[in-house]
């Protein structure tokens, strides 16, 4: 594999996931506050509690449309990790606003989060792979708009963002609400 084009559209899908995440925290959504607070209460974790097989379709599905992206020249790529970005960021910056700790958020995010994010920024890398080799194409830096290499590299994001999005879905299913219980029951 080529690992500096990867790191340039690793750095493209981080850039966009982070621009969404940065101004998810200038907009002021309505109603942004009650969604939060009803779907994360700290006083019913029992709402966390949701189906592996509900948690791992909804990823998937996100998934799909940032890997998918690829064919229709990285439109869904994008749109998909500035959302995801937005969505993130919207959840916590207004979580904090309405007081709820970093604690808090930490547990309710973390043990999954840590699998979820680096799987939507290398899918992003996946939905930007083939369009990134066309450009190069045309601008003159290669024979071949698509070699063997560039589709095993999209099909090898492509695997290991599949893989890593089935082991978030079930640490968020099994893992993520027993931490959070567990060490929310000893917090003051």
């Amino acid at each position: 594999m080529n690992f500096k084009i990867n790191y340039i559209i690793i750095f493209i899908s981080i850039l966009i996931y982070l621009s969404g995440f940065f101004v998810s925290a200038a907009i002021e959504l309505p109603n942004s506050g009650k969604m939060f607070k009803s779907s994360v209460n700290p006083i019913n974790l029992n709402k966390l509690r949701t189906s592996f097989k509900m948690i791992l379709l909804n990823n998937l599905e996100d998934i799909i449309l940032v890997i998918g992206g690829s064919f229709l020249f990285s439109l869904t790529t994008v749109l998909n990790l500035f959302y995801n970005g937005f969505y993130f960021g919207h959840l916590l910056f207004h979580a904090l606003h309405m007081g709820y700790s970093v604690e808090y958020l930490i547990l309710l995010t973390a043990p999954h989060g840590i699998f979820e994010v680096p799987t939507i920024i290398i899918a992003g890398a996946a939905g930007f792979k083939i369009p990134y080799e066309i450009v190069r194409y045309l601008a003159g830096k290669k024979e071949q708009p698509l070699t063997k290499e560039d589709i095993k590299e999209y099909f090898t994001l492509a695997l290991i963002s599949i893989i890593l999005i089935v082991i978030a879905a079930w640490v968020e299913t099994y893992v993520t609400p027993k931490i959070a219980e567990y060490f929310l029951s000893n917090l003051d």
